[in-house]
């Protein structure tokens, strides 16, 4: 079974095509490095009344939406030999300070996550 690291993050709507930016380039960081599958995905239909809304849960403000992400590997050890060389890689070092995320870091989730089934 794999191993996942998961985000959830509120991004103020008018920043989306910086974050955008910012993840496609840590998207090919993160491939490189040898992550399995790297994904970043916006809010489109989370308005649901069976369950918390993504956008509750985020504690979203007016004008921002929901991003949900998650980047697999082969397991936990794997994970963290692919974020140890990420950290140091130099293409990401600029993005990689709170002040210059197109977002609050503050108010990102994230974990790691073994996997419990797999389709």
């Amino acid at each position: 079974m794999n191993y996942v690291d998961g985000f959830v993050l509120p991004v103020p709507t008018k920043n989306l095509a910086k974050y955008k930016a910012l993840a496609k380039k840590a998207s090919k960081v993160w491939m490189e490095h040898g992550a399995l599958a790297y994904h970043e995905c916006v809010a489109d239909d989370v308005n649901t009344t069976f369950c918390t809304p993504f956008p509750k849960m985020a504690k979203t403000r007016p004008g921002e939406t929901v991003v949900f992400a998650w980047i697999v590997y082969k397991s936990r050890a794997h994970r963290d030999r692919v974020n140890k060389k990420v950290m140091k890689d130099s293409r990401l070092a600029e993005c990689m300070d709170p002040k210059a995320m197109p977002f609050d870091c503050k108010r990102m989730a994230c974990g790691g996550f073994k996997e419990l089934v797999r389709g």
